[in-house]
């Protein structure tokens, strides 16, 4: 699946079959649902979770949560907006 394959998914009322936890949550994330999004990857260990899990806080706007969880991710906070971030993770995780 190419980045805009996962984007045009959006505009469906599911989410493509065999995606991963992580693609899943973006894909939730691209269609609004916060809430599904973070609740898909918040008991999830690992960075690739962690990773998922700032940006979401990063969004909600806790950005104190958000550096705690980019820090878990060995990772920092992106100087991009929000979508290009959403972007990216979406393509490393494709």
């Amino acid at each position: 699946m190419t980045i805009e394959e996962f984007e045009d998914s959006l505009k469906e009322n599911q989410p493509p079959p065999d995606l991963s936890i992580y693609l899943l949550s973006l894909w939730y994330d691209g269609k609004g649902d916060w809430n599904k999004a973070h609740s898909l990857v918040d008991s999830l260990s690992g960075q690739e979770a962690a990773r998922i899990h700032a940006y979401l806080h990063r969004k909600e706007g806790d950005l104190g949560n958000a550096n705690y969880w980019y820090r878990q991710a060995y990772s920092q906070m992106p100087a991009t907006d929000l979508k290009i971030e959403w972007r990216i993770l979406v393509e490393s995780f494709l």
